[in-house]
C-alpha cells in the first residue's frame, strides 16, 4: 500500500483542488486526504479535521502532510499529537511547496517509494524552476 498525502490549506477549496491535481497525476492510486478551512467555510485550520484527514490516509508505509502556511503547520502538529503513538511514527510533516510537492510527492507514493524518500522529493520541489528569464 503506498505512503498516503494529506492536504493541508486555510481553504478547503484549495485544499481540494490540490488533492484533484495530485490525484490525477497518479490515477487515483494513492488515498491523498484533503483537511481545509473550519467550520461554516471560513478560512482556517481545524486540528481534529487534520487528524481526522491523517487518519484517512493512513498506510503501513506512513503519511506525508503538506501544509499552506505557517499556521497550518502549528494546527497539523496539535492533530498529529492527538493521534495514537503507533500512527505518530508514520506521520511526516513537509515544508515543501504545496503543489508542486504533492504533485510529486504523489507521483513518487504510486511507484512505491517509501516515506523518506517521498518526503524528500516533495521537498526537493522548492529547486523547481518555473519561469526561466
Amino acid at each position: 500500500m503506498p505512503v498516503g498525502l494529506v492536504i493541508v490549506a486555510h481553504s478547503q477549496r484549495l485544499a481540494e483542488g490540490v488533492r484533484e491535481v495530485a490525484l490525477q497525476m497518479t490515477g487515483g492510486s494513492v488515498t491523498i486526504e484533503a483537511a481545509g478551512g473550519v467550520a461554516g467555510g471560513a478560512l482556517g485550520t481545524d486540528a481534529e479535521a487534520i487528524a481526522r484527514a491523517i487518519a484517512a490516509a493512513d498506510s503501513p508505509d506512513g503519511v506525508l502532510v503538506l501544509m499552506d502556511l505557517g499556521s497550518a503547520v502549528l494546527s497539523t502538529e496539535m492533530a498529529v499529537e492527538m493521534l495514537g503513538d503507533r500512527l505518530q511514527g508514520r506521520v511526516v510533516l513537509s515544508d515543501a511547496p504545496l503543489v508542486e510537492g504533492a504533485v510529486v510527492a504523489a507521483v513518487e507514493a504510486s511507484i512505491g517509494r517509501s516515506l523518506d524518500e517521498v518526503a524528500r522529493t516533495a521537498l526537493d520541489a522548492r529547486q523547481m524552476t518555473k519561469v526561466k528569464r
